[in-house]
């Protein structure tokens, strides 16, 4: 048996290729399916199965562009209509070279789920791993919140028989493959490992040590974010995204070239650092850093307007994969050479102003008026926040951006300085002038001995 997990960073995705006997299955193929084609060949296998797990909410799945070059099947669960692929029901089983492939339906985290258990025959007859999806992770269970307030307890109700009924009971010695690892936006705390068992989960998982009722009680008290770019990952995932055929091109544009599609109303995002953005920037340019662009770049951009990249690097391939994994095709080029390119032509520069946690305790002390807006995840603020501080978590500031004053200092912290700009960014786009961010932000302000509230 050969395997291979594919890890998408910033989004947290897994997904997996295995095989044996001269073929390979897929499950939850990323867009970007070149990775799933060269294992093929380095492994002298051809893909004939490819399974999805589930209808995936934070990234555009690759199953149909990855069949059409690998004349494979599409197999999902028979509880959504999708409009391709082929439906699998409870106990269905596939055979690949000496393996098994047996279909668990697990709803829950929605009511399609599968999770498939492999056994290889050769060895044994017992389960050996089970891809689990978003039904249980390292150390958490998929989110049960996508259907609303009202179905939530009876998605969480699911969700609970799935795992107590359709996974644990398989033995601990089973190895548990999830569909996200730690900082996917699937689960609330996903441990930070890449495969598990079912006897660790059963020692380790919080959550499965707790009875029905307490089960159910947590997962609707759970407080999580949905990023709206989900909306059109569901629609891409259930009919379909737009074939590719190969990876879109980013073209280098010169100074003039990217002011005439900023001029037609192209969206710009500059992945540099913080302190980069804040020292010179092209105006109305959104700042993402580079390491967080996949995770944060769907609360942001929309998929109509063309989309612009600014970066230290000349030729910023990683991002064109993370925009076509998360399904935006709109794509118009880069900047060439980057920022030295922008003011090099003459062009306008923006600037962002810098604040350190010293000058923000001592403008504190002074009594100046401020709105100091803290932007981090509700969890983290509910441990501790710096006094006087008001709340909007990073990723709804384009939908309450009326909540945040015009007339006053805006002052924004998170956790180190990366978010906090973020939201200045988004706030200077949308006409604030009198705006800092704080470098370092709750973690330099807690390093420095500075009180806060619990």
């Amino acid at each position: 048996m050969i395997m291979e997990m594919i890890k998408s960073e910033g989004i947290a995705q897994n997904s997996y290729f295995f095989g044996s006997g001269g073929e390979a299955v897929v499950v939850d193929p990323r867009r970007d399916i070149d990775i799933y084609l060269n294992l093929s060949q380095k492994h002298g296998l051809n893909i004939r199965y490819i399974f999805e797990t589930h209808r995936n909410e934070d990234f555009t799945v690759g199953s149909l562009e990855l069949a059409g070059v690998s004349d494979s099947e599409i197999f999902h669960g028979a509880h959504l209509d999708f409009s391709y692929g082929t439906a699998v029901m409870e106990g269905d089983t596939f055979n690949v070279g000496k393996l098994e492939l047996e279909i668990l339906e697990t709803p829950g985290h929605t009511h399609e789920s599968i999770s498939i258990a492999l056994r290889d025959k050769s060895v044994s007859d017992d389960v050996y791993l089970i891809f689990t999806g978003d039904v249980l992770f390292a150390g958490e269970v998929g989110r049960v919140d996508f259907f609303g307030e009202s179905e939530t307890p009876h998605m969480a109700e699911l969700l609970y028989h799935s795992i107590h009924e359709k996974i644990l009971p398989h033995g601990d010695n089973v190895i548990l493959c999830p569909a996200h690892g730690a900082g996917s936006v699937c689960g609330a705390d996903i441990r930070d490992q890449e495969t598990t068992t079912v006897g660790y989960e059963k020692k380790t998982n919080p959550l499965l040590q707790i009875n029905k009722e307490e089960f159910i009680k947590r997962k609707v008290e759970e407080t999580l974010y949905t990023p709206p770019y989900f909306k059109q990952m569901e629609l891409n995932n259930q009919y379909g995204a737009p074939i590719l055929n190969r990876l879109p091109y980013m073209p280098p544009l010169n100074a003039r070239e990217f002011s005439e599609f900023i001029e037609n109303g192209a969206q710009v995002v500059d992945l540099r650092k913080p302190t980069s953005f804040g020292g010179g920037h092209v105006p109305e340019t959104i700042n993402i850093w580079r390491e967080g662009f996949p995770a944060f770049a769907g609360y942001f951009l929309n998929y109509d307007d063309p989309i612009l990249i600014v970066d230290d690097y000349d030729q910023p391939h990683q991002v064109w994969r993370y925009l076509i994994r998360l399904g935006y095709d709109n794509i118009k080029g880069y900047l060439r050479g980057g920022f030295p390119e922008w003011y090099m032509a003459g062009k306008d520069v923006a600037h962002l102003d810098m604040w350190s946690v010293h000058q923000l305790k001592k403008s504190q002390e002074n009594g100046d008026e401020m709105f100091l807006l803290d932007v981090r995840k509700i969890n983290d603020r509910r441990r501790f926040h710096i006094e006087g501080s008001h709340h909007i978590w990073v990723g709804d500031i384009p939908q309450m951006i009326r909540e945040i004053p015009q007339d006053k200092k805006i002052v924004v912290y998170c956790d180190s300085g990366y978010k906090s700009t973020i939201a200045a960014s988004i706030l200077k786009k949308n006409g604030y002038s009198n705006i800092s961010s704080v470098l370092g932000s709750m973690g330099a302000w807690l390093k420095s001995g500075y009180p806060v509230v619990k």
